[in-house]
């Protein structure tokens, strides 16, 4: 071979001084990037927004416990309502006044009228077999359910439950105190706070690690009923905290009459002003004041009005009728509702003689929007209806005011027990029947709320 083939080829190779895709350096520019650093940079990004698959299954299950858990809830409310309620629906009933998931549209006026259980006293008027079944349902809430202070009421709950379970059934019991020796334990225990008995809790567990020659059964049995104390204590802590809860919704319904509530986060300044000083945002009287209502009024006045509208509070007392008798049966009471009437400019053939778009006419009435809430109805099968009252005999299409008035009407709507029929006095014209989106008639009864929009027809007509 040639020698210098040879030397070329035994020679290592050069060292690249750049790469390949990089670009190349040119001295007539200042500056030369380098697309390496941003293309790591941006599968980093990419990495980070996309979840993993098993990211994923993990937080599919974690949507379908907490599904569950809520589907569970809501048969344990509805089995305690209708007075067929198991244990383990009452000791689930409890914790609605602190659980933080809990929707507020998932109660009714009427929960607050149900009595609360005590926990302890539940468990300990069970039979064998009733013990063994909650002690199953009580595993299902327990595994599913992610808030600290509801896991500890069903941790508790499931050791409180064992151990009444071994007093029903003497049988299992695998302790060798006798019931004197037991009843010593319980009166030493029974006094003692959460936080005395962790610290008895400590000093026992010392002394059995310890070398003393001590009666092992006793201090033994001693700690397992200081667990079933210390259940007992967190049942009663966290029981205090939903009767006081409970307490404080029904001091807020006492008083509710007695208060003013103002409404806020309106879409403008005007329409702040016009929700805060309209008086169908003060329950007076007998006012619907029930929390799911008062949720109910507060999301659609949250909504604000449009530039082109303006809070309607034109209520009506309605003409004296015989009343229903569901009243002997059920405490009636008025609705809330929060109602907008909706302004613009007729553009007839007369203002579009005299004004023009930067000299307008007057508004009036193009028509209303009625938002009346019933979440507590009885019967919930029948859909709120509205009628159309004319006054003195007159007939649709007749007129008895002088010319350039409006005639009015009332509108009168009627739900059934337990809400009491409310009127509104509303300008007496043409509705629009029409299927367009935001112009035609509208009326609907979905989620407790009954939505009438009465629309007027516009007038348009051609100036030549």
């Amino acid at each position: 071979m040639d020698p210098g083939r040879r030397e070329m080829m035994e020679r290592p190779p050069p060292t690249k001084s750049r790469e390949a895709t990089a670009p190349r350096r040119d001295p007539n520019t200042r500056v030369t990037k380098s697309s390496k650093f941003d293309t790591r940079s941006k599968t980093a990004k990419d990495t980070a927004r996309y979840l993993s698959q098993d990211e994923q299954s993990r937080q599919f299950v974690a949507d379908e416990d907490k599904f569950v858990l809520k589907q569970s809830k809501k048969k344990a409310d509805i089995r305690v309502r209708e007075g067929r309620a198991k244990p383990i629906d009452c000791l689930a009933f409890n914790l609605r006044y602190i659980d933080p998931d809990r929707d507020v549209f998932d109660d009714t006026d009427c929960d607050i009228e149900i009595e609360l259980q005590a926990p302890a006293a539940i468990v300990e008027s069970l039979s064998v077999d009733q013990l063994d079944e909650l002690q199953s349902d009580i595993v299902s809430f327990q595994v599913l359910e992610q808030d600290p202070t509801n896991r500890q009421y069903w941790d508790a709950l499931k050791t409180l439950c064992k151990d009444q379970k071994t007093k029903v059934d003497p049988r299992g019991r695998e302790d060798r105190v006798l019931s004197v020796v037991a009843e010593d334990i319980d009166k030493i225990l029974r006094p003692k706070t959460f936080d005395q008995l962790e610290a008895l809790e400590k000093q026992i567990k010392a002394k059995l690690r310890s070398n003393e020659n001590i009666d092992t059964d006793y201090w033994e049995q001693l700690l397992k009923n200081l667990a079933v104390w210390k259940s007992k204590a967190t049942l009663a802590r966290i029981f205090q905290s939903i009767t006081e809860a409970r307490e404080k919704i029904l001091k807020e319904r006492g008083n509710a009459g007695k208060t003013h509530t103002a409404v806020q986060n309106s879409s403008t300044s005007n329409s702040v002003t016009a929700v805060e000083n309209s008086s169908s945002n003060q329950p007076t009287g007998n006012e619907d004041i029930s929390q799911v209502t008062k949720a109910l009024y507060d999301r659609e006045a949250a909504r604000g009005v449009s530039e082109n509208e303006e809070v309607f509070t034109g209520e009506e007392a309605l003409p004296s009728s015989v009343k229903p008798q569901w009243t002997e049966r059920y405490r009636a009471r008025k609705p809330r509702y929060f109602n907008r009437v909706q302004m613009g400019y007729e553009w007839n053939k007369y203002n579009q003689t005299h004004y023009d778009h930067d000299n307008p006419p007057p508004k009036v009435v193009q028509g209303y929007k009625f938002n009346i809430f019933y979440p507590d109805l009885i019967d919930k099968t029948k859909a709120p209806t509205y009628k159309i009252i004319r006054e003195h005999g007159r007939r649709r299409g007749e007129s008895h005011v002088a010319a350039g008035e409006a005639d009015t009407c009332l509108i009168h709507f009627t739900a059934g027990p337990p809400y009491e029929d409310i009127a509104f006095r509303v300008v007496d014209r043409e509705w629009d029947f029409s299927a367009k989106k935001e112009r035609g008639f509208r009326s609907t009864f979905d989620k407790a709320s009954c939505m009438n929009w009465p629309l007027y027809r516009l007038v348009f007509e051609d100036s030549h």
